[in-house]
């Protein structure tokens, strides 16, 4: 347990390595069962992306005829009826497929409606009657019909083309044909890109050559033939499409064309049909012409091609993410779940930044597909981001649970008992303070002025009473305020803000500075008290630093204790002794009085060398709180014995004695007033030397 915890990091980077590196993997080896499952289910996501997200605006220029099983079957008709439409005749005389006479008719009632291009997604190869009719109407519309072809892919690729009486060879050539290949998916067989465009030697399996014949697909054809070529992709690759709505290509009847009830009521007597562009093909299902695309299972041919057509012209196709940004998204989402552990550390936060992580990657996700079309790599990257997340919350738990355990079993030997909500509450830091840290930290130190002498007369019990109900009252001050109480050394305290938990060093320099004030308070309540019931009152010093110090676990194999060690802590210390020599119960270094002079009341003092320091110190004492009531009349007077120590430090000591003899006005008791009124005197008959820089050396401790 213990090197788990000394190695956290290093455990929390392996984890989230160990998930990270495992759907990396996947990304080479999609076949593996459990590997490629984050991969896989990225396919899912993108189809969810594709029926939920922005699609390609439905045309209303496209116009899909279809051959439904209404058409197939014809609604019941008269005789006369029959007899009177050639196109009724010829399908009712046999089965589909009819007579290609019937074709012929409708490329001549539709151009003779203004439509703008006719398609057809049929292969017309075996020989028909119906040939030489359809054959002239090819003719007739040459620049504004296209008929399909097809890639036998089962049969190496072999062409099924239009037969040589409908279009010469070689009919895949002729801008009149194009072919009406989709390829699919190969993990799912599903149909999700569109090709255009592709060469006789890549069908064959070989590489690219000057010479190789290219073919355009039925959609190709149709674009180019409305006057859009430069909207066909010119490469051989297949083209992600945006796809437009489920319902954007619904068929209508193809024999309503014929049907002059219908052809009246439902296309306006052909008007419907100006300038629109028109697909002819299978809408029934018996003729098993459909696909399995992400917006339907069952998605028909014809509309698979319109769907490509539009996607073309609103050049609305979809870009994967790049491989290398792939990868380097999968690292990152590893990456930042070992960040957001190490550190948020707290497990609700972590949870809620994985939520919150999650939420904007998926809004991400939508509104690059929305505004650019790309499909941003999703599943893999949440999959690395989650797994490592939460099983590094899972060893964290299991961690914070062992280490409250051992530090319940062994805190007795380590820490006093006043540390003990601390350390549980933050048993990685305690820990690492064990093994010792340099951290800025504030301390205090406070202890009792003639204790000494008292105790050699008083009462032993009642003196022990007395100061412990002392301690106690100081101590919950101390805690009150977010304090560590580092140690008691007979009647003195020491505390320190910073080392065991910090709100900052700005914030714990003012944490201490109310103790400091508190403990002011409660020692004048207790005096009182104690007055009352015929005991004598207690006089307290309080010095209080901040600086660097080095945090760790100090003492023998039989006892240790959490303390700071350093020259700040020494300093403190020095501090809380010089405050019996200016008469001030509170003497506060410079560090730490620059980090709380904006919520507290200071008043200059003195400048320092004590022992065993080289440079001095500029040292001040509390007025009180700027937030509490001080009064008014003490601060502005303050003002004059301010600019009297500067003019005293600035040798003008005439200026001083002034100053200081107009606060003593107010304030004649004042002992710093006096002490530095009586200096300026002295100094004024009999000047110091040019080496007198107002500072005061302590030679001792």
């Amino acid at each position: 347990m213990h090197w788990l915890s000394r190695h956290r990091l290093l455990v929390l980077a392996l984890i989230c390595a160990f998930w990270t590196g495992l759907i990396f993997l996947g990304h080479f080896f999609p076949g593996a069962p459990f590997l490629s499952v984050p991969w896989g289910g990225e396919q899912s996501f993108e189809d969810l992306l594709r029926r939920e997200g922005r699609k390609t605006p439905t045309r209303d220029d496209f116009v899909f005829l279809g051959i439904d099983q209404s058409t197939l079957q014809l609604p019941p008709m008269t005789t006369e009826e029959i007899a009177g439409n050639r196109a009724f005749q010829l399908m009712t005389e046999r089965p589909f497929p009819w007579s290609r006479e019937v074709w012929a008719l409708l490329l001549d009632r539709l151009f003779g409606a203004g439509a703008r291009l006719v398609m057809f997604d049929m292969i017309f190869s075996p020989p028909n009657d119906g040939d030489p009719a359809f054959h002239g109407a090819l003719d007739r519309y040459h620049d504004k019909v296209v008929i399909g072809a097809n890639f036998d892919m089962q049969n190496a690729a072999q062409a099924v083309t239009p037969n040589d009486t409908l279009i010469p060879p070689p009919q895949l050539l002729d801008n009149r044909v194009g072919f009406v290949n989709f390829w699919p998916d190969s993990i799912d067989g599903k149909i999700r890109a569109a090709t255009y465009r592709v060469t006789d030697r890549q069908l064959a399996g070989l590489p690219p050559h000057p010479s190789q014949e290219i073919f355009e697909s039925l959609s190709a054809r149709a674009l180019t033939k409305i006057g859009h070529a430069d909207d066909v992709p010119r490469d051989f690759r297949g083209h992600m499409i945006r796809f437009s709505a489920l319902d954007a290509f619904e068929p209508r009847p193809l024999y309503e064309i014929f049907d002059p009830k219908f052809w009246h009521a439902n296309y306006a007597d052909g008007s419907f049909f100006k300038n629109k562009i028109v697909m002819i093909g299978s809408s029934a299902q018996v003729t098993h012409d459909v696909f399995d695309t992400p917006m339907s299972p069952t998605t028909s041919g014809p509309a698979l091609h319109l769907q490509a057509i539009a996607a073309a012209l609103g050049h609305e196709f979809l870009q994967p993410t790049p491989p290398t940004t792939a990868l380097a998204l999968v690292v990152g989402a590893g990456l930042a779940a070992w960040c957001l552990i190490v550190f948020l550390r707290k497990p609700l936060l972590c949870l809620g930044g994985l939520v919150v992580i999650t939420g904007a990657y998926l809004g991400a996700a939508r509104l690059f597909y929305d505004k650019s079309g790309l499909l941003l790599l999703t599943v893999p990257v949440l999959s690395a981001l989650l797994l490592s997340g939460l099983f590094s919350l899972g060893f964290e738990y299991a961690l914070e649970r062992l280490e409250k355990l051992r530090t319940r079993r062994t805190l007795e030997r380590y820490v006093s008992k006043n540390l003990v909500k601390e350390i549980l509450e933050n048993p990685d830091s305690y820990y690492s303070t064990l093994r010792g840290v340099r951290v800025p930290v504030t301390m205090l130190f406070s202890d009792l002025v003639g204790f000494t002498t008292l105790s050699e007369k008083a009462d032993p019990e009642a003196l022990v009473a007395q100061l412990n109900e002392y301690l106690t009252r100081m101590t919950s001050v101390v805690f009150s305020n977010g304090g560590t109480l580092d140690k008691f050394i007979g009647d003195a305290i020491m505390a320190v803000w910073g080392n065991v938990r910090s709100f900052g060093m700005t914030q714990d320099a003012k944490n201490c500075a109310r103790a400091a004030l508190g403990m002011r308070r409660e020692l004048r309540q207790l005096n009182e008290n104690w007055r009352d019931e015929g005991r004598m009152g207690l006089g307290m010093g309080i010095g209080i630093n901040q600086g660097e110090v080095i945090v760790g676990n100090i003492g023998s194999q039989e006892r240790m204790d959490p303390t700071v060690i350093g020259d700040a802590v020494n300093l403190a210390s020095r501090l809380e002794g010089l405050t019996r020599i200016y008469g001030v119960d509170i003497l506060i270094g410079a560090t730490a009085a620059e980090l709380v002079r904006d919520e507290f009341h200071l008043r200059s003092v003195a400048r320092v060398q004590v022992k065993g320091k080289t440079k001095p110190v500029d040292t001040f004492t509390f007025i009180g709180a700027r937030n509490e009531d001080v009064d008014p009349q003490l601060l502005k007077w303050l003002e004059s014995y301010e600019e009297g120590l500067q003019k005293f430090r600035a040798r003008d000591f005439t200026e001083a004695k002034i100053l200081f003899s107009r606060f003593l006005e107010f304030y004649p008791d004042d002992l710093l007033a006096k002490m530095y009124l009586d200096r300026a005197l002295e100094y004024e008959r009999q000047p110091p030397d040019e080496a007198w820089d107002a500072i005061e050396v302590f030679k001792k401790k």
